[in-house]
């Protein structure tokens, strides 16, 4: 690896690292932030969501941007934007700003995530580009789940503001590092344009389910304020499906779809990531909010999971590009899934050495065995040209997959809360306090009510139940998390063809 190659892949990996550490950190952060800013489970949900949503929403034209006008300056741009954005985040003065802070982040990060791997693509060949996205991942990995012990350090010494302070030097560095190192690259046959109806259907497809799920809880189904949207996302999402079909220049190229590994790799990340990121999601909240963790606490419960991919995800790529992915691919999603579903025997008393540890080392070792792999395979199953729209095509599953996670989670996590809350109080009656408490409880689920305005024995009551309510409804959300995982290994065990070696001696080689 020349000084030029190995200050790319740096860049890259800094410039990846903030937007990757902001979907993980932020989840600690929740409950500082529903102290602050008053708010539940529908806008802890909001402040993840939106930010999600306009990256999955633009993923793809960031990553055509980038082959259109050069994917070094595409990235830089992103980079600038981000740090912006984070000002915006740490200023927030209601719940309502942030969340609008969240989404024009996540604008920022479309341009900068895409741009991120196609760079690695277009810098390594061969063998070293395994090597080299075995690298990234390791590094963006560890960034994305050691993250949240730094920044539940923060949390604790100062404020959740500084998890998005904390951005602006590392964006300035990283600014500094590509313009001085980077080359700049881009498909000199891309077409020149923004598929603008695309990105509005693709917008509204996607964004419509998610606000019904989020708010299905708090309205019911039949409030045409859930019912609606609903319906209206799955029509758009549908009409967006058939426009890119029939575009001339598709922001999606569905074309990409008939190759086999890519598509295999992409149904992969959307059952594994799903499973993955709202697993993480609700493990973070549960944590803190039911299991007394700190916010320090709570991201080093984590930490462990980056310690296997920093030793692991370079040799699992290495092996994704030699000996083929297929093993790998499938081994690693089922493991990883096997480590949520030992999630299931954590409790609101659970001791981290004995209940939490294991799972999280099952986790992280499924993790590092699937990451690295399943990316190498989408880059190196499309033409070197179209890296950058394949790229952006599995960013943009991984983050769809996240977004209807934790949407659909919640959804059935609030209301397998409420029903469980109910039937832990029994029949007997309510004091009109208590009964206020127990309402507000439900739109907070994973979380204990505050009680010290009740007598005593009421007090206990509704805090016994709401624990019981809350424990129930997190294995809920990580059995679920954890079948959606091993789904996604069974599909790559089915469906992955490994390349045909050359010769012999190359498999000698790759061994």
């Amino acid at each position: 690896m020349s000084r030029q190659q190995r200050l790319t892949l740096i860049a890259t990996i800094l410039g990846s690292t903030v937007v990757f550490l902001d979907g993980t950190v932020v989840n600690v952060a929740l409950p500082s932030i529903s102290d602050s800013l008053d708010v539940g489970l529908a806008g802890q949900q909001w402040v993840v969501e939106a930010y999600m949503l306009t990256m999955v929403s633009l993923l793809l034209v960031g990553g055509s941007l980038g082959d259109q006008f050069g994917r070094r300056r595409m990235f830089v741009t992103g980079l600038i934007a981000f740090g912006a954005t984070s000002a915006l985040c740490a200023i927030s003065p209601s719940v309502e700003f942030l969340v609008g802070a969240r989404a024009l982040q996540g604008i920022a990060g479309a341009l900068l995530v895409p741009g991120s791997l196609a760079i690695v693509a277009a810098t390594f060949e061969g063998s070293a580009r395994g090597k080299a996205v075995g690298t990234w991942t390791a590094w963006t990995g560890i960034a994305t789940v050691l993250g949240p012990a730094g920044g539940g350090a923060l949390i604790s010494l100062l404020s959740w503001r500084a998890i998005f302070w904390v951005n602006l030097p590392l964006i300035a560095a990283t600014v500094v590092l590509t313009l001085c190192a980077v080359q700049e690259s881009r498909d000199p046959d891309a077409f020149q344009g923004i598929d603008w109806p695309g990105i509005l259907l693709s917008a509204a497809g996607l964004g419509g389910p998610v606000f019904a799920l989020i708010e299905q809880p708090t309205h019911g189904w039949s409030d045409p304020m859930v019912w609606v949207p609903l319906v209206a996302g799955v029509a758009c999402f549908a009409l967006f499906l058939l426009y890119e079909a029939r575009a001339r220049h598709p922001m999606l190229d569905l074309g990409l779809f008939r190759i086999r590994n890519f598509s295999v790799a992409n149904l992969t990340t959307l059952s594994a990531y799903a499973g993955l990121i709202g697993g993480l999601f609700f493990v973070g909240l549960f944590l803190q909010q039911v299991a007394g963790y700190s916010p320090l606490e709570a991201g080093l419960a984590t930490t462990p999971i980056s310690i296997t991919l920093f030793v692991l995800s370079p040799r699992f790529g290495r092996l994704a590009s030699g000996a083929g992915p297929r093993l790998p691919m499938t081994a690693g999603p089922i493991v990883g899934g096997l480590g949520l579903l030992a999630m299931l025997r954590v409790g609101s008393g659970a001791d981290y050495l004995t209940d939490v540890l294991p799972a999280i080392l099952v986790f992280g070792l499924g993790l590092a065995a699937t990451v690295a792999p399943l990316t190498a395979t989408v880059l190196d199953s499309v033409e070197e040209r179209r890296v950058g729209i394949a790229s952006g095509v599995n960013n943009g599953v991984s983050r769809v997959a996240g977004l209807l996670a934790i949407a659909v989670l919640g959804a059935a996590i609030s209301a397998h809360f409420g029903a469980r809350l109910d039937s832990e109080l029994g029949a007997a009656p309510l004091t009109p306090a208590a009964a206020k408490t127990v309402a507000d409880a439900k739109a907070e689920p994973l979380a204990v009510p505050k009680t010290g305005s009740l007598p005593p024995a009421e007090a206990a009551r509704v805090r016994t139940a709401s624990v019981s309510a809350s424990t129930s409804a997190f294995h809920l959300g990580v059995l679920i998390a954890g079948l959606l995982m091993i789904a996604g290994g069974i599909a790559s065990g089915f469906g992955i063809q490994d390349p045909r070696r050359k010769s012999v001696d190359v498999v000698v080689a790759s061994g």
